[in-house]
């Protein structure tokens, strides 16, 4: 009898381990999904407003949503450049 009673004591244990690990997992998990998100959310270097990732004839750009400044990243002005000399648009035309 006191047989059952132990292994009936390490299955609630195992069983109470378990799920603590499947809890603090689940915490782990949504603290680096907001981390991930907020990493992502970068503000504008001018008024420290939301930079929202937009296409621009198929180039990502990030304008700002408080003051509507546009930020480039490293290389989308030569995209914006190369595009716009095969257009004949007017970046070319004061740019180019």
């Amino acid at each position: 009898m006191p047989l059952e009673l132990d292994d009936r004591g390490h299955a609630l244990e195992n069983e109470y381990i378990y799920r603590r690990e499947r809890e603090l997992m689940e915490k782990l998990k949504a603290k680096i999904s907001s981390e991930n998100l907020s990493a992502s959310a970068m503000n504008c270097p001018k008024c420290d407003g939301k930079l929202v990732e937009t296409d621009f004839e198929n180039i990502k750009i990030d304008v700002c949503s408080a003051c509507t400044g546009v930020w480039l990243d490293a290389g989308e002005l030569a995209q914006i450049a190369h595009h716009e000399t095969e257009n004949k648009g007017w970046f070319s035309r004061h740019f180019g």
